[in-house]
């Protein structure tokens, strides 16, 4: 597996929201409307069959509740992270605002989950669930993209066995993207489609 095989996949949640239940507002509210959401995104990821980074975009949905977040957020995550996954689905939420990340900190606490954000003014962060070496790990590959953990232990000053174990922490939890013979961990925001709009299926990948 090579950063040219990840593809890269964008979703307009406002967008998708208004062709799923027929509204005319940028509304991500009540449990159905996610459930709509979710098994929306779900069927296109399900058919890529490969690895991909997903971006959930909320740029332009004005309101966002629990219910909501929970079934088009956290439980589109957990699909994803069960043994039965037929494709390996890693999430980046784009554009957030005040009025998204209480309700997402919110759902994510309560499944145990951490996810990649950009927030609107364009700054990357980690949501939900990491304590503060994993957080320290996650901000450092943020800030180089890709790395191995010899290469990460010298810049967060901990032992390599121990970052290691970090990065591999969070690559299970799905926040960083380890590929494989080569062993480098690799930044989720280093995938970002270019231009970040539409169903995207091709953006200039990393070099490895």
């Amino acid at each position: 597996m090579t950063p040219h095989q990840v593809v890269p996949f964008s979703f307009d949640l406002s967008s998708l929201v208004r062709r799923s239940v027929a509204s005319l507002y940028s509304h991500l509210v009540t449990r159905p409307t996610g459930r709509a959401l979710r098994i929306g995104i779900e069927s296109q990821i399900v058919e890529l069959r490969c690895v991909c980074v997903s971006v959930l975009d909320f740029t332009h949905v004005v309101v966002l509740d629990y219910s909501c977040a929970d079934e088009a957020v956290a439980k589109l995550m957990l699909r994803f992270l069960t043994p039965e996954r037929t494709t390996d689905a890693y999430f980046i939420a784009k554009g957030l605002g005040e009025q998204h990340r209480d309700p997402l900190e919110a759902v994510l606490s309560r499944h145990g989950l951490a996810l990649v954000a950009q927030l609107e003014e364009g700054g990357m962060t980690l949501l939900g669930c990491a304590d503060g070496r994993e957080r320290d790990a996650w901000s450092a590959l943020e800030s180089i993209r890709h790395a191995d953990p010899a290469l990460l232990a010298s810049r967060i000053a901990e032992p390599e066995s121990d970052t290691q174990q970090l990065l591999d922490a969070l690559s299970s939890r799905r926040v960083v993207l380890r590929l494989d013979p080569a062993g480098r961990y690799y930044a989720l925001s280093a995938f970002l489609p270019a231009g970040g709009g539409g169903a995207a299926a091709a953006s200039s990948p990393p070099a490895p």
